[in-house]
C-alpha cells in the first residue's frame, strides 16, 4: 500500500490540520480487500475513525490491523449488505462504538459474467441483492442518522461498465451498477436540502482480488492495453477520489458521477 499506510501525524507536529477527515466517523463496506480496503486505510490516515464492514472476518480483521498498526482507529463488523437487519445493526454499532456517523462508503460488491441466457435467476438475484439492494439498504440506514444531524456524505461505487456503457457477457453486473448510478442521483436530489451529499465513483478496471479472480493475467494485460493510459487502476487511486468526495473539498458536489478510469470512457 506504500504511503497510504502512513498513520496520522502525532500531536504537536504542527501538521494535524492537513488531515482532511479529522474527528469524522466512516463506515466502509466491503473493506476486507481491494478498493474498499484502500479507502478504509486512507480515511483512517486522514483522521477518521473507521468501521470496517465485510462478510470476510479474516480480511476485515486484517484491514483493522493495518489501520491500527499505523496509528489509526478502526473496528470490524461482520456484514452481509443484502440482509436488512444486519445492515441496521452495523450502522447502529458504528454510531454507538465510534460515536457518530459522518461518511458511508458503499464498496461491497460482487462480479460474475454471463449473458441473459447464461445467467440463472439465483445468480441474477444475488448480484442485484449485493450490488444494488445492498447499496440501498446501507444508504437508508445511514440516512436515518444523517438526516437527524443535518449532514453527511455517502459515496457509492458503480463502474464504468454499467454507468457509461455496457459490455458483453455481463447482463446482471451492468444492470446492478447502472441501478447504483441512478439511485445515487435520486438520493442526491432527495436529501440535498438536509445537508447530505451523495455521489458515485465509477472505477475503470482496477487491480483488485475480485478482478484477478474473474480474469486470467493474460486477459487482464490485454484488457489494460485497450485504455488510453494502458494500465489497470490501483485501489489507492480510487481511494483518493473517495477522499475528495468525503471531504469538505467537495462541499458543493452532490449527484456527481466521477469516472476514475484512465481515460476508458473518454474513448467509448
Amino acid at each position: 500500500m506504500g504511503n497510504i499506510l502512513n498513520g496520522p501525524l502525532p500531536p504537536g507536529t504542527g501538521q494535524e490540520h492537513s488531515m482532511r477527515l479529522p474527528s469524522q466517523v466512516a463506515l466502509v463496506t466491503g473493506a476486507a480487500s481491494g478498493i474498499s480496503r484502500a479507502v478504509a486505510i486512507r480515511f483512517a490516515k486522514e483522521g477518521a475513525a473507521v468501521m470496517v464492514a465485510d462478510a470476510s472476518e479474516s480480511g476485515g480483521a486484517e484491514t483493522v490491523e493495518l489501520i491500527r498498526a499505523n496509528g489509526g482507529t478502526a473496528r470490524y463488523a461482520r456484514l452481509d449488505v443484502s440482509l436488512p437487519e444486519d445492515v441496521k445493526q452495523v450502522v447502529q454499532s458504528a454510531i454507538q462504538e465510534l460515536g457518530d456517523l459522518h461518511i458511508l462508503f458503499n464498496g461491497a460488491g460482487i462480479l460474475a459474467y454471463g449473458t441473459a441466457l447464461e445467467t440463472t435467476e439465483d445468480a441474477w438475484n444475488r448480484m442485484i441483492a449485493v450490488n444494488l439492494t445492498g447499496t440501498f439498504l446501507c444508504s437508508r440506514a445511514a440516512l436515518s442518522h444523517m438526516v437527524l444531524k443535518g449532514r453527511g456524505a455517502i459515496i457509492n461505487v458503480a463502474s464504468t461498465t454499467g454507468s457509461h456503457d455496457a459490455c458483453a457477457h455481463a447482463a446482471a453486473y451492468v444492470s446492478s451498477k447502472g441501478g447504483v448510478t441512478l439511485l445515487t442521483r435520486s438520493m442526491a436530489i432527495d436529501y440535498a436540502k438536509q445537508g447530505i451529499r451523495v455521489n458515485v465513483i465509477c472505477p475503470g478496471p482496477t487491480d483488485t482480488p475480485m478482478l484477478r479472480k474473474a480474469l486470467t493475467p493474460q486477459e487482464l494485460d490485454e484488457f489494460a492495453k485497450t485504455f488510453p493510459m494502458c494500465r489497470l487502476g490501483r485501489p489507492e487511486e480510487i481511494a483518493a477520489a473517495a477522499l475528495f468526495l468525503a471531504s469538505e473539498d467537495a462541499s458543493f458536489v452532490t449527484g456527481a458521477v466521477l469516472h476514475v478510469d484512465g481515460g476508458q470512457t473518454a474513448q467509448v
